[in-house]
């Protein structure tokens, strides 16, 4: 199962023999003070900054969020997407719950992008997949639905399930739907990671589609948060994650490290490459 995203100068391909793709988190204004001022005063200097440092800290895909108060989502996300794609020339997942948003940044990008997210809600489906299948995008399948956000594994699974059946139902491939399996944080849920982790061995098994997780939030609450990602994302890729929402510039070695350790970097070569770019 391998899952194409596609920009006017490189090609992604996702999947479980090939190294764990990379999406870049840090353009999204939530819990980002400067940032969300920055796109509320239309100032995209530090927009082009964190795409630069994103790239260079080996992201493969930028995930682009402009969702703040005070921000015209249908006007800015375009902008910033084409920004981004004019920067750094990788592809793009374009983050919002707003479908006209989401439809007119996909009408200025050159490839195909990443659409994160649907979830199991009947609104979002109804709303979201439509534009999937008329843009021939790849889409992020979010794993709650009008009652919420299941606690068990089964919970989670059936809500992967209806995902793909809808999207299916209307002709969009299995191969361009992306489940992200949740993570929650353990602060808040002891048993949290543990789901998460069980759902993503589930889903590669029953399901068979590629799976991410924005992988930070499992550490919200905790002081050293960045050990507890670490661990967190290295265990996720062993539970058969192939891409992962994260800040490359924190945990990129981790999951480098990772896929050296599993066999999914032949040779070293990846993980080689980028320990002599960040030495100099």
């Amino acid at each position: 199962m391998e899952t194409t995203i596609i920009s006017r100068g490189k090609k992604v391909v996702i999947g479980d023999e090939r190294p764990t793709v990379l999406i870049g988190e840090r353009i999204n204004p939530s819990g980002k003070k400067r940032l969300s001022e920055a796109l509320k005063q239309g100032d995209l200097d530090i927009v082009r900054r964190e795409a630069i440092a994103q790239v260079e800290s080996g992201a493969d895909i930028i995930d682009v969020n402009v969702g703040t108060f005070g921000v015209d989502e249908v006007n800015l996300l375009p902008k910033v997407v084409k920004l981004v794609m004019e920067t750094v020339g990788i592809p793009v997942c374009i983050d919002s719950s707003d479908p006209m948003a989401i439809e007119k940044a996909i009408e200025i990008y050159e490839g195909k992008p990443l659409i994160n997210s649907v979830t199991g809600e009947e609104k979002s489906m109804t709303r979201i997949l439509p534009l999937v299948r008329k843009h021939k995008t790849a889409v992020i399948g979010l794993l709650q639905d009008d009652k919420g956000i299941p606690g068990s594994v089964e919970g989670r699974l059936d809500i992967a399930r209806n995902i793909i059946e809808r999207a299916e139902s209307i002709s969009i491939p299995r191969e361009d739907v992306i489940i992200d399996c949740l993570a929650i944080a353990v602060g808040a849920d002891p048993e949290a990671a543990l789901v998460s982790l069980e759902t993503i061995k589930g889903v590669k098994a029953k399901l068979g589609v590629n799976v991410t997780l924005g992988a930070s939030n499992v550490s919200f609450g905790m002081p050293d948060r960045e050990l507890i990602n670490n661990a967190f994302v290295a265990t996720s890729i062993l539970a058969g994650a192939t891409c992962l929402i994260v800040d490359v510039t924190r945990v990129g070695p981790t999951v480098l490290a990772t896929d050296l350790l599993i066999g999914r970097d032949k040779y070293a070569r990846r993980y080689i490459g980028a320990y002599r770019k960040r030495s100099g």
